[in-house]
């Protein structure tokens, strides 16, 4: 069953680590999505730009497009992963092993209904911005 791992945490406290602050929890990361993509259970997963970049479109008649995301909170979502696991539970320890290695925040896990993947090419520009 496919899982959305969704990460929250406080902008303002992920965006003002340094440099090298943000490697050490990217690497202690890249040693579990390691072991998750080995497993065969890691689909796919990103990082967020800031939410000053985001843009929401609320659904009114006629729709109206607001600078930022859709709620004020204290936490705001950062990226996420998609996993392919038995049930729940292993989603619970995949989420585990993740805040081990990422301080802060939470994850919300939530099973998905629908999956559609994509077939866009991954540029090097995407993959940059993600860092």
């Amino acid at each position: 069953m496919l899982y959305a791992l969704l990460c929250y945490n406080a902008e303002d406290v992920v965006f003002s680590w340094s440099q090298e602050e943000d490697d050490a929890v990217m690497d202690r990361l890249a040693k579990v999505h390691g072991k998750l993509h080995d497993a065969g259970k890691l689909g796919p997963a990103l990082r967020l730009m800031a939410t000053t970049t985001a843009a929401t479109l609320r659904k009114s008649d006629p729709p109206v497009v607001i600078d930022g995301p859709f709620a004020e909170t204290k936490e705001q979502l950062l990226g996420f992963y998609v996993v392919d696991v038995e049930n729940l539970d292993e989603a619970l320890a995949i989420a585990k092993d993740l805040a081990e290695a990422n301080p802060g925040g939470s994850y919300e896990i939530r099973p998905i209904r629908l999956f559609l993947p994509g077939n866009l090419p991954q540029s090097e520009a995407a993959t940059e911005h993600a860092r």
